[in-house]
């Protein structure tokens, strides 16, 4: 019997050699469909039970530096929190993960930086395991190269990709029903290149022979089975390019082009991290007071006036007369709110409770 990894080298290889066509979409499918279940069961067998490498969260989001060694990831670290907030090494087992804490716009984001991930980090290569268990507990991920490592892009995702974490993407929108009885239904909202036979063949995969399945968007192989997965993770992320200092030509890769050492754009880097966490910052005035602009409350867009209720005290939302807002949300300063009412970015808000 070979091992999970040489099964998994041998579907990989047969789905590279095999043409895509109508023709072969139920093959590749069950393939693809078999490959996920392999990798989670490799997964499974080289975590340890009850280890953990998650450092513990802090502040209002957490970010990890992605990348492979040399790429400038520490110095960017350094740029980023100004060396100040560093206060040493976690050790979890044989991983160490360098903490920094970065204030800006009055959020406060923890940034891990982890040992340089490589290829074939996701089957254990280079402490790989560790360091994708800690990349999971993110709320963001910075992948960092330098200016002449464009090729890096893509192995790094594929990496992620094969570990389950997804970026950039919003988990697909299927619902998949398990019946006792009555066989597959399938019933689709919009026109998919998946059909029907493909879907069953993948379901028999995951011993799933009675269900109702509703997909919700046009849904390739890999998003059904996504779908089907527990351990995925959808993660915003931010390609950096460092070390822009070091080449005069124009580049048409990443993100965002900085100097972590040069400080060149880490403003514009922090804005953008700001911006991919979604933040927005609600300021807080008591009635008959002014507003406090210096310790906004943090909280992600589509926030409502029940969400600030809930974060300043667990009893607002059971007391709560009226909210007013000054800001984008509202037509006029002052205007009357209720609990259902979202937030914009740097909107005031004065809330009356009962007493």
């Amino acid at each position: 019997m070979s091992s999970v990894e040489e099964q998994i080298n041998e579907i990989i290889k047969e789905i590279r050699e095999t043409p895509y066509n109508k023709a072969t979409q139920l093959h590749i499918g069950r393939l693809k469909a078999k490959l996920a279940k392999l990798r989670e069961e490799a997964e499974r067998s080289t975590t340890k039970k009850g280890s953990s490498y998650a450092p513990k969260k802090a502040g209002d989001a957490t970010c990890i530096l992605v990348g492979f060694p040399s790429v400038g990831k520490s110095t960017l670290l350094n740029a980023l929190t100004n060396a100040k907030s560093l206060v040493g090494a976690y050790d979890f087992t044989t991983l160490n993960v360098i903490p920094g804490s970065m204030a800006h716009k009055g959020a406060h984001i923890q940034i891990f930086d982890v040992p340089g991930l490589v290829s074939g980090a996701v089957s254990g290569k280079g402490r790989g395991k560790e360091v994708i268990s800690v990349i999971r507990n993110a709320d963001l991920i910075l992948l960092v190269i330098d200016v002449f490592s464009e090729h890096q892009i893509q192995t790094l995702k594929e990496e992620l990709y094969n570990a389950g974490i997804r970026l950039n993407e919003h988990p697909p929108n299927a619902t998949i029903i398990k019946r006792a009885r009555g066989g597959i239904t399938i019933n689709k909202t919009l026109r998919s290149e998946l059909d029907d036979n493909t879907i069953k063949a993948i379901l028999r995969e995951y011993k799933i022979h009675n269900a109702d399945v509703i997909l919700r968007e046009d849904m390739s192989v890999e998003r059904f089975i996504d779908a089907l997965m527990t351990n995925r993770r959808y993660l915003p992320s931010v390609t950096v390019v460092n070390k822009i200092d070091q080449l005069n030509d124009n580049l048409h890769f990443g993100d965002i082009c900085v100097s972590a050492k040069e400080d060149i754009n880490i403003d514009k880097l922090k804005d953008l991290m700001f911006e991919k966490l979604a933040f927005i910052r609600i300021y807080m005035k008591p009635p008959g007071g002014g507003p406090d602009r210096v310790h906004p409350l943090i909280l992600r867009r589509n926030v409502t006036v029940e969400n600030v209720c809930n974060v300043l005290h667990r009893d607002f939302s059971r007391k709560f007369k009226y909210a007013q807002v000054w800001g984008k949300s509202v037509r006029f300063p002052g205007q009357r709110v209720g609990t259902d009412h979202v937030l914009c970015d740097e909107d005031i808000v004065t809330l009356n409770i009962q007493k």
